[in-house]
């Protein structure tokens, strides 16, 4: 009787072994991916659907309406799309260069002992509660905007009519500079991790050539980064224009459009976390759903926006154009 040699024995049970391990595998993260796309396209179709009957009664036109009245039956999103492109662009103003900063001292600059230290704070501002920090821009924060920085931009700046208006500790400016703390971190995080791939080399290079550190990091670290930090951007863009706890508790609430920033508004994602649960009827429930369907068009189209800038920054690396 022959017999088959341990040897092939074991080698035979190993390949059926990884045969599994392999299907099981592919089998968990294929049903992970897809897991994914069921809950984007069933988040997608409840809030689409819900709007539906907003959608017929007021068309397209609710994208430019600017009254919000339940008891009218009136429904609009200007105010709310002006209040969110406008706090969304004052976090983006002051974020960016902050966390361009952070980022080339972390990457660049730092001594070796408190990178480490530094960019765990600088990642923890992430992990704060969006209602605790709105509970510190209420406390302190809108008080301190109120008192110094205001009036000072009242006084230099006054003559420009989104600096007139008397100075408040709530409003579409607070609301900013509070989405400018939390873009900070991801911008930060990405755009040091950016700056730390560019190759060793070519920065010694042009340190060897006799350009300044200064010209180093000009020419060489955000001149290759640059489609990425663009990208970093539009995320922290996204971030903001998404929030909602925290700016509802500094913004003030008021469904109109005006010039000044020191005055009261509202952004789509505040207006729906504050009148969903007393919404009296139907069509503003169905109206809220509509601005939840803005948000989320606009988020798809910012983070696709990432994506595409990100692989043309990576298809630029690799030679192919």
């Amino acid at each position: 009787m022959s017999t088959v040699p341990l040897t092939q024995r074991l080698e035979s049970s190993r390949r059926v072994r990884d045969w599994l391990g392999d299907r099981v595998l592919l089998l968990l993260t294929l049903g992970a991916s897809l897991a994914a796309i069921a809950v984007m396209i069933a988040i997608a179709y409840k809030v689409v659907r819900s709007s539906h009957l907003a959608f017929s009664t007021f068309g397209i036109s609710f994208l430019w309406g600017t009254l919000w009245d339940a008891n009218k039956g009136v429904f609009g999103a200007a105010p709310g799309l002006y209040g969110t492109a406008v706090t969304s662009l004052i976090a983006l103003i002051v974020a960016t260069p902050l966390a361009l900063a952070i980022a080339l001292f972390l990457s660049e600059l730092a001594p070796r002992g408190v990178r480490g230290l530094v960019g765990a704070l600088v990642e923890m501002l992430a992990a704060i509660p969006s209602v605790v920090l709105g509970l510190w821009g209420i406390l302190v924060m809108g008080p301190f905007v109120a008192d110094h920085v205001e009036p000072s931009l009242h006084d230099w700046f006054g003559f420009i009519p989104i600096f007139s208006g008397d100075p408040s500790s709530s409003g579409i400016f607070v609301a900013g500079l509070i989405l400018a703390i939390m873009v900070v971190p991801i911008v930060a995080s990405i755009c040091r991790e950016l700056f730390l791939s560019v190759p060793q080399e070519l920065e010694e290079g042009a340190l060897a050539l006799g350009a300044t550190r200064w010209e180093m990091v000009r020419g060489v670290v955000l001149s290759s980064s640059r489609p990425g930090i663009a990208a970093a951007v539009i995320l922290g863009l996204g971030r903001a224009i998404g929030e909602a706890i925290a700016v509802t508790q500094v913004i003030g609430a008021g469904w109109f459009i005006h010039m000044s920033l020191f005055g009261p508004g509202d952004t789509l994602a505040s207006r729906i976390a504050g009148q969903y649960q007393g919404a009296v009827s139907n069509l503003q429930v169905s109206s809220l759903f509509y601005l939840a369907s803005i948000l989320l068009a606009i988020g798809l189209l910012t983070n696709l926006l990432a994506q595409l800038i990100v692989r043309r920054y990576d298809l630029h690396r690799a030679g192919v154009h």
